[in-house]
């Protein structure tokens, strides 16, 4: 089993950054693949970022430029980095781990994938 914690939700302004790390029960970052998703007020999840065991990244069309994922494998932390952030961003994110997926296949597509989450950190974004 793997726990899987996120922090560093807030509410910010609109243009404003922020950092969500992702701190993992077990010495994962290394093999297993990892992404952000999020979830706004009645829409499904979707898949933000995600990095996988072979070092490829896939972010979502809506983030790409403004979102950056990053791991600290010494660590055990997962990160997205979130700049330049819209009203549009105002979600739950959530932070998930599978043994086996490839990012190569973007991340709108690794979300039945994932075998462990988190219980998410809360964005909100005001214009």
């Amino acid at each position: 089993q793997v726990q899987l914690v996120e922090s560093g939700g807030g509410s910010v302004q609109a243009g404003g950054s922020l950092r969500l790390p992702c701190v993992a029960s077990r010495y994962i970052t290394t093999s297993y693949c990892m992404g952000w998703f999020r979830q706004a007020p009645g829409k499904e999840r979707e898949g933000v970022a995600a990095i996988d065991g072979a070092g490829w990244i896939s972010y979502a069309d809506s983030v790409q430029g403004r979102f950056t994922i990053s791991k600290d494998n010494a660590k055990r932390t997962l990160y997205l980095q979130m700049n330049s952030l819209k009203p549009e961003d105002t979600a739950m994110y959530y932070c998930a781990a599978a043994r086996y997926c490839s990012a190569r296949s973007g991340v709108r597509t690794l979300k039945g994938a994932m075998e462990y989450w988190g219980k998410g950190t809360l964005v909100t974004i005001s214009s």
